[in-house]
């Protein structure tokens, strides 16, 4: 195996959070290690609604935070979410200086969108549905004209070595089908930034590659996984058969769009006062009944947007188009899909990975506190830029690194891939039957024992064996957790556990002895 040793800060992954800490550690050298060309495949670029911030004086950092509470059914860490939404001005104005075009109104305000269980309007916004892409797209101009980042493409970050409890290792390979050997790359230290596990799903809104491999990675080597169970259901992807299945971004609803089913009967407003503002995991629950009842849902833009659409939210105007649907007189039929995990790998306050030295985690791909049982509306990419920083600043504390560092120079000899497409479809097929939007104890069983199963037949794929840690976790942790908290929905238990809600955390040998038990009572 071919062992490269660098100055460099080794960052896995490449959307908002990996390139916004690379710029924040500039001029410190750092590697990027993307599976793809720049802004392809990353969930970031994907994200439509925007950065949840109080930009409006009438609002506030208290405000958001209470929101961000409330959303999270108990399980928030209050002083995470002060401390994020304190910073989300900051940031905004950080991104505008980077060249981010928000929208803004003539009088050079920025135009400000409510979404779901907001109590303001507060989510900054590009080009209406454009957010993620356009962030991204800034980021990257500088990113690429920074001296100090190397952009290490098509690469694929698959385990962490570990000595002592301390990772110092990163092996890689190529991301192309035809696989190849390993290379292992030793950097001054490093950050996790490589998304949810959202692709673990047959439904799901997240680019392809995002299937949980990072925070399976870290598991594999004996990092503590919090709030595995609470996967977050978006309820209104666009149902006409795409994988990953088009979004159509909440911003609708908050700019007046309704959901109805297929006689016409609005039924959000007798599940929830705020009807189709509710909390995410109220309308998702929502729409999968309807859905599971053959009512076929569908969101009705034509009296709130008519055809502005077009030009408001021009990617979902698009996606439309593209499957026959023309959403300026046709109502979109949506469904609910797996598009965000609050749960991942626990870190603290400094972003610092628990139970490893020497990693930090930003992004979907940790588990902060933030977001509880229920992620608030457009809070995600919020977190992304706060922790994104924050690890920079404190890698920059605790590495050791020289202002100038030769680039990684990885050579991948080809050999003999495995074909795991087949077990990749049935993983998430098992995971969207057995521990989608509603789960009980049997179902989950089920998930285990398939998994176990899948891992067995293809246990020398490294990349897979990452996408069955994450799965065997989610199922794990879902299965312990007797209640029904936030995005968590159990069919045999249905309430919640009295009291202040508890957050679970979990390490993959606990999880897989537990699945080891399960395996051994199959009947």
């Amino acid at each position: 195996m071919q062992e490269i040793t660098t100055d460099r800060v080794v960052i896995v992954g490449a959307g908002l959070g990996a390139l916004y800490a690379a710029l924040m550690l500039a001029p410190r050298p750092v590697v990027v290690i993307s599976p793809e060309r720049l802004g392809e495949g990353a969930s970031s670029a994907w994200a439509q609604g925007g950065v949840a911030a109080a930009m409006d004086l009438a609002d506030s950092p208290e405000a958001h935070a209470i929101d961000t509470e409330v959303a999270g059914a108990g399980t928030v860490d209050a002083e995470v979410a002060r401390m994020v939404t304190e910073a989300a001005r900051e940031h905004i104005l950080q991104l505008t200086t980077l060249g981010t075009p928000f929208d803004r109104t003539e009088d050079g305000d920025y135009v400000l969108s409510r979404e779901a269980a907001h109590s303001f309007a507060r989510v900054v916004r590009v080009k209406g549905d454009q957010a993620g892409a356009e962030i991204m797209s800034a980021l990257i101009d500088e990113v690429r004209a920074t001296a100090s980042i190397q952009v290490l493409e098509g690469a694929l970050a698959t385990r962490l070595l570990v000595s002592n409890g301390v990772v110092d290792g990163v092996e890689l390979q190529s991301s192309a089908p035809e696989g190849s050997s390993p290379v292992m790359l030793r950097g001054a230290g490093y950050l996790l930034a490589g998304g949810g596990s959202g692709g673990l799903y047959a439904l799901t809104t997240n680019p392809p590659r995002i299937r949980g491999q990072v925070i399976g990675m870290a598991a594999r080597a004996g990092a503590v996984i919090a709030d595995a169970e609470f996967v977050q259901f978006h309820p209104t992807a666009i149902d006409v058969g795409e994988d990953p299945a088009p979004l159509a971004t909440e911003a609708l609803r908050g700019e007046g769009a309704i959901l109805l089913n297929k006689a016409g009967e609005r039924f959000m407003t007798a599940e929830h006062p705020d009807a189709e503002l509710a909390p995410r995991d109220i309308v998702a629950r929502a729409i999968f009944a309807q859905t599971q009842a053959g009512n076929r849902p569908v969101l009705d833009t034509r009296q709130a947007l008519g055809i502005q659409i077009t030009d408001h939210f021009p990617s979902v105007a698009e996606a439309c188009l593209r499957n026959s649907v023309d959403p300026v007189v046709q109502p979109i039929p949506v469904a609910a899909a797996a598009h965000y995990h609050m749960g991942g790998i626990a870190t603290d306050q400094q972003g610092r990975a628990e139970g490893l030295g020497n990693l930090w985690v930003c992004g979907e791909a940790s588990s902060t506190g933030l977001h509880g049982a229920n992620r608030l509306a457009s809070n995600g990419l919020l977190e992304a830029l706060v922790y994104a920083r924050i690890c920079a600043l404190d890698i920059a504390e605790h590495c050791a690194m020289e202002d100038i560092a030769e680039p990684v120079v990885p050579i991948f000899s080809k050999v003999a891939g495995t074909e795991r497409s087949d077990a990749i479809t049935a993983l998430r097929q098992t995971m969207t039957a057995h521990v989608g939007v509603l789960r009980d104890a049997d179902g989950m069983k089920a998930a285990l024992r398939r998994i176990a199963k899948l891992e067995e037949a293809h246990g020398t794929d490294e990349s897979f064996r990452n996408m069955c840690a994450t799965a065997t976790l989610i199922a794990a942790s879902a299965l312990m957790r007797e209640e029904s908290r936030g995005a968590h929905a159990r069919i045999d238990f249905p309430d919640p556990l009295p009291g202040p809600g508890k957050r679970s955390r979990m390490t993959l040998e606990e999880a897989l002895s537990l699945r080891t038990q399960i395996v051994s009572e199959d009947p």
